[in-house]
C-alpha cells in the first residue's frame, strides 16, 4: 500500500469536521463583541443623555479604535483581562 493512499483519505471514525465559526472569536465591527457594546452604550449615554454629541463622538470612536488594534494583536483579550480580575491579588507572583 503506497503513503499517498494512507495520508490522502480520511481514517473511518476520526473524522471531525469543525465549523469555522467555533474556532474564530466573535467580533463586530473588529472589536470584541461584548466590549463594543459597553463601548456604543456608554458613547450613547453621553452624546444622546447628557447631549454632549461631540463627547459621545470622540468616546466611541477612540474606545472602538483601541480595541479595535487590541483585537488584531490578541481576539480573546476581554476573556483574559476578565479572567486576570477575578484572581485575588496575593496568588500573582
Amino acid at each position: 500500500m503506497d503513503t499517498s493512499d494512507v495520508l490522502g483519505s480520511p481514517i473511518p471514525g476520526y473524522y471531525a469536521p469543525v465549523h469555522r465559526a467555533l474556532t474564530e472569536p466573535i467580533l463586530l465591527g473588529g472589536a470584541p463583541r461584548s466590549l463594543a457594546i459597553v463601548n456604543g452604550t456608554l458613547a450613547g449615554a453621553i452624546g444622546l443623555g447628557l447631549r454632549l454629541w461631540i463627547a459621545g463622538i470622540v468616546i466611541w470612536a477612540v474606545g472602538h479604535a483601541l480595541s479595535v488594534w487590541v483585537a488584531r494583536r490578541d481576539p480573546q483579550f476581554v476573556d483574559v483581562a476578565r479572567r486576570h480580575l477575578r484572581f485575588p491579588t496575593w496568588m500573582q507572583p
